[in-house]
């Protein structure tokens, strides 16, 4: 080979080498977070006189589509379903096939909600819809408003807001069956806007939903409706907000089954308001029974003198139903006396003291406990068994700046299982008044509501710290509060049942007004916070 050729040949390999090695991304470059973008379509979008029967949809990348069926949305509905190809493989294209008869005059909207992503990183093009008319004119009224919680102060997200036509064949239960005439979705934000609206009456709504499906869900989802009919084109705004509720639903009794010998749990659903579990079986005079509800769960708890029997019976009723249950009795081992201190550490001086157990406990011998301070001196003080926990309580008068000692001999405590303590022993100090602050506030009633101040705390806002309930106008004082960040939440308690109560959609009742102080309330140790107003308007 001549020199000439030699170094053609090399040089060639050369370039191809370098070709080859510049494809593709390099490792370690920047993740891609950007949507696909839509490019253009055939019919384009927002086309008049629309006669085919076939779209094509245009993007910048491959995509792909995730719960099509769950989120696609066609306004007004069609009979047949749209048929949208691929399905399961990306593509830089959608085919739209329409199956049924176009209605005349029509604007028409494929909501594909937040369907399409792009195929590599799943970056959801949002909201994305196509547009376009069998008339001469697309639909162009618009309605804007905003969503939020009627609870709790933290801004919903992923909101999805609907529209239904109050037309001939509207009823109030389509919302459980039906999608929608039109949606959109709040996404990072508490506004929604709807475009592309025929002249009319509708109802409108806002779902939280546990899955995007566009039907109301009262176990799972909440809900927010407009207490007036929206009327277009007149309500371009709607000026007062969606309160996001959920739900309680009506009672349902879901099983009983034994969770350890002696224990059985009776499982609910919905308001538990006078629920009660009656024994029907013949048992011996000594047998012993408890009921608590379970905290934050949808359970009674039933402990009784373990029986060497094979199955229980039980009436488990309310105000209304009636259900009788038998429990098939398998278990061979009782659950042993567990006991913990609600502290072990620092006992705060605005709380009380609590020995917590796993099991009912049924009887107390004081002549078993010493409490002492730092300086072995007695305390004295009274306890209580909790009614609704089982638990005990130990009050008593809390010096500033103290060390206390809780020491139990076996026998202090005796369950339903008659099962008693080891030896316990429990040390925990309290602060000086100086490490606490105080919150003073005027709280303003303008309209003599009856009213449920609660003083809140943690991340969320979701610790009631201390709750008061007022008629008047009043300055209230919250006193040794531990240094770290509250907010102060009113209830405009309609009913005067000293709780607040949440909607319903069927009755067309809205849940009671939640208003929360607009300022965080940041305490800090030997630190005084007053000056501060809270005007409540209904």
């Amino acid at each position: 080979m001549k020199p000439f050729y030699k170094y053609l040949f090399l040089s060639t390999f050369i370039i191809l080498i370098i070709g080859c090695a510049k494809t593709g991304r390099p490792d370690g470059g920047p993740k891609d977070e950007d949507p696909p973008l839509f490019i253009t379509s055939k019919p384009p979008y927002e086309t008049i006189n629309f006669k085919s029967n076939e779209v094509e949809l245009v993007f910048n990348e491959f995509v792909k589509t995730r719960d099509l069926n769950k989120q696609l949305v066609v306004s007004p509905p069609l009979k047949n379903p749209l048929l949208v190809t691929p399905q399961g493989t990306a593509s830089k294209f959608l085919n739209i096939e329409i199956l049924d008869t176009l209605a005349p005059n029509t604007t028409y909207i494929f909501n594909f909600g937040n369907a399409i992503e792009d195929n590599n990183e799943s970056n959801k093009l949002e909201a994305f819809k196509y547009v376009f008319s069998t008339g001469t004119y697309i639909d162009s009224l618009k309605t804007e408003g905003f969503v939020k919680d009627a609870f709790f102060k933290k801004d919903p997200q992923k909101t999805n807001i609907l529209l239904y036509k109050l037309d001939s064949v509207f009823v109030d239960s389509i919302i459980y069956k039906q999608k929608p005439n039109y949606v959109t979705t709040a996404l990072d934000t508490t506004k929604f806007n709807f475009t592309n609206l025929k002249e009319g009456n509708y109802l409108l709504l806002a779902l939280k939903e546990s899955t995007s499906d566009y039907i109301y869900n009262p176990v799972t989802d909440k809900i927010a409706f407009y207490s007036d009919t929206l009327q277009l084109p007149k309500d371009s705004i709607i000026n007062k907000p969606l309160k996001l509720f959920k739900e309680t639903q009506p009672y349902k009794f879901k099983r009983a089954k034994e969770v350890s010998k002696g224990k059985i749990e009776f499982g609910f659903e919905g308001d538990v308001k006078d629920l009660k579990v009656s024994l029907l079986s013949n048992v011996p005079q000594d047998f012993k029974s408890i009921t608590k509800l379970e905290i934050d769960k949808d359970t009674l708890s039933y402990w009784h003198t373990p029986l060497e029997v094979d199955s229980l019976n039980f009436l488990v009723s309310n105000d209304i139903y009636l259900d009788t249950v038998t429990v098939m009795l398998r278990k061979k081992k009782i659950d042993s006396l567990k006991l913990s201190p609600s502290t072990s550490g620092t006992l705060h001086l605005r709380d009380t003291f609590f020995i917590k157990g796993n099991n009912p406990i049924i009887a107390i011998d004081t002549s078993k406990i010493t409490f002492t301070d730092k300086d072995t001196l007695n305390v004295k003080y009274t306890n209580f068994i909790s009614k609704k926990e089982n638990k005990i309580g130990f009050l008593f008068k809390k010096n500033q700046k103290q060390h206390y000692n809780i020491k139990a001999l076996p026998g202090l405590f005796k369950d339903i299982y008659n099962i008693e303590n080891d030896t316990l022993l429990y040390r925990f100090k309290t602060l000086e008044l100086e490490d606490y602050g105080k919150i003073t506030i005027n709280i303003v009633n303008t309209n003599q509501d009856y009213l449920i101040i609660d003083l809140l705390s943690g991340k969320e806002n979701d610790v009631i710290v201390e709750r008061k309930y007022i008629k008047n106008t009043e300055t209230l004082v919250f006193d040794l509060l531990e240094p770290k960040t509250y907010r102060i939440r009113a209830i405009i308690d309609a009913n005067k049942n000293n709780k607040w109560d949440t909607g319903n959609y069927l009755t067309k009742k809205q849940p009671e007004q939640v208003v929360y102080f607009e300022e965080e309330l940041k305490v800090r140790a030997n630190y005084y916070l007053e000056g501060n107003t809270f005007t409540i308007k209904n």
